[in-house]
């Protein structure tokens, strides 16, 4: 049964898909904060939260782990060193989604920020 088996639908083929979503939780790993669209930014959420729970306990495993889900080196060690120390003591809720008032000026989107709760 596909009980709680939902995926965002972004409109693309699931490689591309896939991309989207590692290129995404790469910039919020880097960046701590990005603005997209709402429907990229829940897709991105629970990936980015699993990841940083992962990288709360620095082991060899976990590292290739997150290396197999992100595929960027530099970004895993910004996430086992930076990010994950700060969320030590939290059970989870590591991100917030803000939506914007406003759409995308093109086709009206609408658009969120998402980012790393301080």
């Amino acid at each position: 049964m596909r009980h709680q088996r939902h995926k965002h639908r972004i409109g693309t083929s699931p490689s591309h898909r896939t991309s989207l979503l590692r290129n995404l939780a790469t910039e919020v790993i880097d960046h701590g904060k990005i603005k997209t669209t709402h429907t990229k930014c829940k897709a991105v959420q629970g990936f980015v939260e699993k990841l940083i729970t992962l990288a709360k306990e620095d082991t060899v495993a976990n590292r290739r782990l997150a290396f197999s889900k992100l595929d960027n080196k530099l970004s895993v060690q910004k996430l086992f060193t930076e990010v994950a120390p700060k969320f030590k003591e939290r059970n989870g809720g590591y991100t917030r989604v803000l939506k914007l008032a406003d759409g995308r000026w093109g086709d009206n989107a609408p658009m969120s920020y998402i980012m790393l709760v301080d």
